[in-house]
């Protein structure tokens, strides 16, 4: 999953981003990963679809499509919303708003996000 997901670019996706919520993909015969996507996020009454991704090679084949209402058909049946960002000026952008938008979501609003990590806490002992 990392792997395909650092080939992608599918937007921040790290090592337990697979712990936050339940994924889905599709392997070939070989077992290779062609796509996944999953759940992130869970504030109150919402979850959020994410990492939603397909090898270059296989695009077109309707993978990622079935996959988004797969997860948001999850989401609903928990009675929750399903929600999802799109990170503009990426290169997946036009192919993502057209894939999400053919499964019924709509643009709500465009904001700024600025991703924060936390620094190591030092061994205080050593100092």
């Amino acid at each position: 999953m990392l792997a395909l997901a650092k080939l992608t670019e599918p937007g921040p996706f790290e090592a337990r981003t697979i712990e936050m919520g339940r994924f889905v993909g599709f392997r070939d015969e070989a077992g290779r990963l062609l796509a996944m996507g999953g759940e992130r996020m869970h504030p109150a009454g919402y979850t959020e679809v994410s990492g939603i991704c397909t090898l270059p090679e296989v695009r077109g084949r309707g993978l990622a499509e079935a996959i988004v209402r797969s997860v948001a058909a999850g989401i609903q049946a928990r009675r929750e919303i399903a929600f999802l960002h799109v990170r503009i000026g990426s290169p997946s952008e036009a192919s993502a708003v057209a894939l999400y938008e053919r499964v019924g979501f709509r643009e709500r609003r465009k904001f700024a996000l600025d991703i924060v990590q936390a620094r190591p806490v030092r061994d205080r002992a050593a100092r």
